[in-house]
């Protein structure tokens, strides 16, 4: 009887000895539990950097559209096709205070807006894809409002006609993709409609209307400066990461 007592007394200590690692055995796991991968520091490093990155193409491409806003719209001004109350005009530039903020505004957006349909749509625009391209799209895009403002025809429709022309060829020589042309679109309607509505309520006025309240060629430079802003956002976004997404 001594042996059994001695034998069960060792097999219940040996069981607790056996409870007691299992703690010991579980922190281990617990503690690699709480530590971060490389994998999720990674996605967060990756993250920063989208940011970033859209930050900094966001200030230049509102830095670009106020400025090209201040000497477009000043042609205008001079060939006396936009006119702006008198008090307006001793301002900056003699431009309204609010066009160059508005006009960069949406230079951002749209800027932004092209690479993002692009990759949505998973068409990544490849067609002159360098800076040196850019530059003259910048430069037919003014040259086309230029001659908006110097040339004289007969009527405004042919004007807007020879207009609509220049911008398609615009489109078709440094762009030439389908979310290029359905987005110029967009852009030309809905810019369109807040024009019409500003005018409608006094901001400014065109002189010799003929497309409700302003000129019927109006599209054309919308359309023709939303595609080279695109371009311009584009360029900016090559190399750039995508925007990782969390599992």
């Amino acid at each position: 009887m001594p042996r059994l007592e001695s034998g069960a007394w060792s097999c219940s200590c040996a069981a607790r000895a056996r409870h007691a690692a299992r703690p010991g055995e579980a922190a281990p796991k617990a503690g690699a539990m709480r530590s971060p991968s490389p994998s999720a520091g990674r996605a967060v490093r990756d993250g920063t950097t989208w940011r970033q990155h859209l930050v900094q193409r966001s200030v230049v491409l509102f830095v670009v559209g106020a400025f090209m806003a201040l000497v477009l719209n000043l042609l205008q001004i001079q060939r006396n096709v936009t006119l702006f109350p008198d008090e307006v005009i001793a301002t900056l530039f003699s431009s309204a205070w609010w066009v160059p903020p508005c006009c960069g505004t949406a230079a951002a957006v749209v800027g932004l807006l092209y690479p993002c349909i692009d990759s949505h749509l998973g068409e990544p625009h490849k067609f002159k894809r360098e800076w040196a391209s850019v530059m003259r799209c910048i430069a037919v895009f003014v040259g086309i409002n230029h001659a908006s403002a110097k040339l004289d025809f007969a009527n405004n429709v042919q004007l807007s006609l020879t207009l609509a022309a220049l911008s398609l060829g615009l489109w078709w020589t440094f762009d030439r993709s389908r979310s290029g042309l359905g987005l110029g679109i967009t852009i030309a309607f809905v810019a369109t409609l807040i024009t019409q509505f500003l005018v409608y309520n006094g901001v400014y006025q065109y002189t010799s209307p003929d497309f409700l309240y302003i000129r019927s060629w109006l599209p054309c430079i919308f359309f023709s400066g939303g595609v080279t802003v695109g371009n311009i956002g584009r360029q900016l976004a090559m190399g750039i990461p995508e925007k990782p997404h969390n599992d």
